[in-house]
């Protein structure tokens, strides 16, 4: 067991070696290209570079799994609907990072497949495990590597969605406030999106990201549809296609939003009655458990120990 491991280890610290290095040069080569571009373009662009570089600033481990996962994701291993489903799921997730969202995962899928075997294979030399059992806790262990990260991913979408759903009626409210005082839809959203960011970080950053889309683009319905897709929330679809409404029609505007303020309001509250409701069914198992056998032990006690000492004597 100790040669393979050391076989193993000579094997693969060399290719990790290469990888790293060819990573890191084409990084390298990246920042090279963009400072170029940036002194071709002027002071005006330079400054944009390194704004974006500023937000990119990533820790150098961090950029050399991105490229890894990257340079996987577009080499055909996968498919174009699979890496269409993990960019969306990255997306309603809200992991991004600057366009390196899909990188990050294929590659910490990647590096848990490989480092988490061999760290069992570590540990598993201290036991004497069967053969059979030994590949077997590998197998798993590799298996459980691969499956990490969805589940990593599949936490960070649920939190980041109930976090949305939590702060959009006080985005919503706002957004009254901003129509009744004058400002269009979009100036609306962007104002909304930058004084709600310290409170609700999740719906300031799709905010700012429908203001984008809607600066850029001339077709408003498509930008706003897709503010519901990014995300797959139904209170978001909702909104969107009560602002198309709105435009549509020409229907006010503020009390379009004050209406569905207030039905996501009472739909939180009645999820907040229902999760109440449930709880003395979730109580019962562990009030049997470890309530009652307290009881039992209060009320019985003192008879058996009598019991126990006329029986001894």
């Amino acid at each position: 067991m100790n040669t393979l491991l050391l076989q193993i280890m000579a094997a693969g610290l060399p290719l990790l070696g290469g990888c790293g290095w060819m990573l890191t040069r084409e990084i390298r080569r990246q920042d090279r290209l963009a400072a170029r571009f940036a002194s071709v373009q002027g002071s005006s662009r330079r400054r944009t570079v390194a704004e974006v570089r500023a937000s990119d600033s990533s820790p150098l481990p961090l950029r050399l799994i991105a490229l890894l996962g990257t340079t996987i994701a577009r080499s055909g291993l996968l498919s174009t609907s699979t890496v269409a489903n993990l960019e969306q799921t990255l997306i309603s997730a809200g992991f991004r990072q600057g366009g390196n969202g899909l990188g990050l995962f294929v590659g910490f899928k990647l590096l848990f497949l490989l480092c988490l075997p061999v760290g069992t294979m570590a540990i598993l030399h201290n036991f004497n495990f069967s053969m059979i059992v030994h590949h077997m806790i590998l197998a798993a262990s590799a298996v459980l590597g691969l499956l990490m990260p969805d589940y990593g991913v599949r936490w960070m979408r649920k939190r980041y969605l109930a976090s949305v759903q939590r702060g959009l009626p006080d985005a919503l409210d706002m957004m009254v406030i901003c129509s009744e005082a004058g400002l269009g839809l979009e100036p609306s959203i962007t104002r909304v999106a930058q004084e709600i960011a310290s409170a609700h970080a999740a719906v300031a950053n799709e905010l700012a990201l429908t203001a984008n889309e809607l600066r850029i683009t001339t077709d408003t319905r498509t930008a706003l549809i897709n503010a519901g897709t990014r995300t797959g929330l139904e209170s978001i679809k909702r909104l969107g296609s009560t602002l198309v409404q709105t435009m549509q029609y020409g229907t006010p505007l503020s009390q379009a939003l004050r209406t569905l303020s207030a039905e996501m309001r009472q739909e939180m509250l009645t999820a907040f009655e229902e999760k109440a409701a449930r709880l003395p069914v979730l109580l019962t198992v562990p009030m049997i458990l470890f309530i009652l056998p307290c009881v039992f032990l209060v009320v019985g006690g003192p008879a058996m120990i009598q019991v126990l000492a006329v029986m001894s004597h």
